[in-house]
């Protein structure tokens, strides 16, 4: 039952993060976007969504949180996708339907905006008095699908395109209609939405710069170390069972013989119009732990050690490791090089979502390449004043790293 991918992370780093923070706040007041260092935003039901079958999986309303921009940043525009991996089957579905994965009625009721949500100019110093929307995930498909599941006992709603569609339309006459400037991004599963939206927004924007960034969201069409597509495996089975393929891109699906793989980001990506940015790293811990790792790949276990405590990896792993990231290079670059409206910054960090986190967005020790934070690095492609692309050395080089390597409980099927 892989549908219950990424879900169970625990980020402990987190949390370790906010403690820092409350302990630093009354020493370093510039570093706190607030009293406890924390800017809390409340959740917004899109209650006419339902009328046009907009809904979660379990049938509850899509939310959204948003914080109003100021000043300068007014008519300015920030749209950050929730991520939280996918469901591709039934069984997998149901039990997400019964989660905060899968029903707004399960959410927090308020969520903490930090690193490029943050209100605070010494914390973001590009997008913090722009209207910042941050999209909650509970469709299971990175916002995609159309279509249900029914039997004489459960329904499911595979719904994300819809959803999409409704908050769009619900935050156009308040606001977004009028935007001058406009970032759509994402993180994971919702850095993989930014992929098969960004044009969509770019088309509803017609008066506005937009531009695209997907953070952690390029996940490769790859094999595991058991030679098998395991992650191409669980798309497919995602893209059929929640109606996916009706959505993709068709120049992408013209060009394939199985358009089903227009899901995958490496496809999709050179039909992509918009500017775009790439925020990854190379070392992506999900990635590791279920597209080149996966526990069907690894039943003896030779990998735990390797994958919870870098200095635990031997010789041979660490060459694999190297392979993946020459892989995730190849995929990009051959993309991206030569061109002038994209841009990447692709860290040798083992980690999972850089952008929301503020020790990693932009702080004293945030990772750099080149001397530069990816906070710096995304602001300078934005705005026109230097477009870039930064790639990392391969580990162990990068001494700027905040290596935030995931707790995986044991029965988590990850």
């Amino acid at each position: 039952m892989m549908g219950l991918l990424l879900g169970h992370y625990d980020y402990s780093f987190t949390f370790t993060v906010a403690v820092v923070l409350l302990l630093l706040c009354p020493t370093l007041p510039r570093f706190c976007s607030a009293g406890d260092g924390r800017l809390m935003v409340p959740m917004t039901l899109v209650r006419d969504a339902a009328d046009a079958g907009a809904v979660c999986l379990d049938g509850s309303l899509p939310a959204y949180h948003l914080h109003r921009g100021s000043g300068a940043g007014a008519t300015n525009w920030l749209l950050q996708f929730e991520g939280g991996g996918w469901c591709n089957d039934v069984e997998s579905c149901l039990i997400r339907a019964g989660t905060r994965r899968g029903s707004t009625t399960l959410m927090n009721k308020q969520e903490v905006f930090s690193g490029i949500l943050s209100n605070n100019a010494s914390f973001n110093p590009d997008f913090y008095n722009w209207n910042r929307v941050k999209l909650r995930y509970c469709d299971g498909a990175s916002f995609t699908g159309d279509s249900h599941f029914r039997n004489k006992s459960s329904v499911l709603y595979f719904r994300g395109q819809r959803i999409w569609d409704a908050i769009i339309t619900h935050l156009l006459p308040r606001g977004l209609a009028h935007a001058r400037k406009a970032l759509l991004s994402g993180c994971s599963a919702g850095g993989l939405s930014v992929f098969h939206h960004c044009d969509d927004f770019s088309r509803k924007l017609p008066n506005a710069t937009v531009k695209c960034l997907s953070d952690a969201g390029f996940f490769l069409d790859a094999k595991d170390i058991a030679s098998n597509f395991t992650m191409r495996s669980l798309y497919e089975d995602l893209v059929t069972l929640q109606g996916v393929e009706k959505n993709l891109n068709e120049d992408c699906k013209a060009s394939l013989a199985n358009p089903k793989l227009c899901f995958f980001p490496q496809y999709v990506l050179r039909y992509i119009t918009t500017p775009f940015f790439l925020l990854n790293s190379a070392y992506d811990v999900y990635q590791i732990n279920h597209i080149l790792v996966p526990p069907s790949a690894d039943i003896q276990g030779l990998w735990k050690s390797c994958k919870t405590q870098l200095s635990e990896c031997n010789t041979a792993q660490i060459n694999l490791l190297q392979g993946f990231r020459r892989e995730m290079l190849r995929a990009s670059l051959f993309i991206f090089r030569g061109s002038r409206r994209d841009g990447m910054f692709i860290n040798s960090c083992f980690s999972h979502c850089q952008s929301e986190l503020q020790p990693t967005w932009l702080a004293l020790d945030s990772p750099r390449i080149h001397n530069k934070t990816m906070a710096e690095a995304v602001g300078d492609w934005y705005f026109g004043r230097n477009v870039t692309k930064l790639v990392d050395c391969p580990y162990p080089c990068d001494r700027h790293c905040h290596n935030l390597i995931p707790q995986i409980a044991q029965n988590d099927d990850l």
